[in-house]
Parts: C-alpha cells; sequence; structure tokens
C-alpha cells in the first residue's frame, strides 16, 4: 500500500520477552519481512496468543462479565486480537470507564481475568531480528522495574553482547531526566536512539500517531542510522 501510494513504509515489530520484575520489550526494524525464521517465530507467537484470548474471555464470563470471544473479535476487525480489544469492548459494554481501568482491573498482570502469555528469551528475540537482517532495539526502558542506573547499565552490556544495537530513548512517559540518561547510555555502548510514540489506536491516552502528545518531533535521520546499522539477511 505504501508503494502505491509513494509513501515509506518501514517494516517493525515489538515483542515481549522473558524479564523480571519489570516488563521488556524488544522492537525489530527494517527485517526481512520473507526471511523464514522471522516468520516461523512470529507464527508461533500468534498461534499461542491465539490459544491465549480465548481462556481471558472464559476467566471474564467467570467473573460474571458479559463479553463474548466474538465481540472481542468482531473489536479487532478480523485482524489480530490482543487484550486492548478486550478493554474496548469492556468500555464499549459499561463495564469500565477507561482504557486503563480495563487494564488494572481485569487484564494486567495479576489481575482478576490475566492470563499468562508465552514469551521468547531475551537471547531468541534478539538472535531471530538479527537473522532475518533487523536492527534490534530495547523499547521503552523505564518499564524494566530496574533498581537503579547501575542495573540498567549491567542489562544493556548483557544485551549488547547478545546482538542489540538501539535503545529508544524518545518515548511520551521518558522524563527529560530519563531521556537524558538513555542518550548516555546509548552513547556509552555506540547504540543507535531511537524514538516511538507506542500508540495503540484505540487507548484514548491521548497520544496520536507520529507525534505522541504533540512533543514528538524525531529526524528522518533515524531511520537513516537504523538503514546503515541492519544485518545483511
Amino acid at each position: 500500500e505504501g508503494s502505491r501510494i509513494g509513501f515509506e513504509v518501514i517494516p517493525g515489530l515489538e515483542i515481549s520477552v522473558q524479564h523480571s520484575p519489570g516488563s521488556m520489550h524488544i522492537l525489530g526494524y527494517l527485517f526481512d519481512i520473507h526471511h523464514p525464521l522471522l516468520i516461523e517465530r512470529l507464527q508461533y507467537l500468534q498461534h499461542a496468543r491465539a490459544e491465549r484470548n480465548p481462556k481471558i474471555a472464559e476467566k471474564l464470563k467467570a467473573l460474571g462479565i458479559k463479553v463474548t470471544y466474538d465481540e472481542v473479535l468482531k473489536a479487532s476487525g478480523g485482524g489480530q486480537v490482543g487484550r486492548p480489544h478486550f478493554a474496548q469492548v469492556l468500555m464499549e459494554k459499561g463495564y469500565v470507564r477507561t482504557f486503563q481501568e480495563a487494564f488494572d482491573r481485569f487484564l494486567k498482570k495479576g489481575a482478576a481475568a490475566y492470563v499468562e502469555k508465552v514469551r521468547f528469551t531475551i537471547s531468541e528475540a534478539l538472535h531471530f531480528i538479527n537473522e532475518a537482517g533487523g536492527v534490534a532495539v530495547l523499547a521503552h526502558p523505564k518499564t524494566l522495574g530496574m533498581n537503579g542506573p547501575s542495573d540498567l547499565e549491567n542489562l544493556v552490556v548483557q544485551l549488547v553482547r547478545e546482538g542489540l544495537k538501539g535503545i529508544e530513548v524518545y518515548y511520551p512517559e521518558h522524563s527529560p531526566s530519563e531521556v537524558a540518561q538513555y542518550k548516555a547510555l546509548a552513547e556509552r555502548y555506540s547504540l543507535l536512539t531511537t524514538g516511538g510514540t507506542d500508540y495503540h489506536g484505540i487507548e484514548g491516552n491521548e497520544l496520536d500517531v507520529g507525534v505522541g502528545r504533540g512533543e514528538m518531533k524525531l529526524p528522518y535521520s533515524i531511520i537513516e542510522s537504523l538503514r546503515a546499522a541492519r544485518n545483511p539477511s
């Protein structure tokens, strides 16, 4: 579609990986979308998610919440179903007032209808992104739940050894001091600095695609740097 209308589209993915105490997401950019290992690994995740979603619906039903899986599937538009679509239906049916309330009460880890998801190890995720010629980036370090800057730095050192190429420095929930910290960390280990809004379209958190809350203005040089860093697949 991008080629048809003259708009550059960049292959990208975001996946959860095993990490404690917080959550870790790994971003992949500019990979070969036809690479067999990448396709196999993502299909594995999609299959696992497809098995997880009806279990969430069953837990909601057991709580007396009248939300059917068919309603959630309809909310997804027929695409890949995820917890944001459950949140959307819970809001539409009046069980919660906000997207965040849906997660806090029912959908986040430890909540009443939460079902654990399949996650790759960090090494597995970095491996298949790199094998597919992509650039692996650590998403929004704020969510990692690290115990101070030194623990984060030790983790980044480990990730660099395993194929990490960048850090998502610019993110709507990062404070100016956190941006400065993550930028310095990236510079120290010769990592790319990237940014993203984490816009998911239906959350109602005032984020807009490309600009976040209006403050995000990232240069095209970020894409050029990613392209220069990609691995030949």
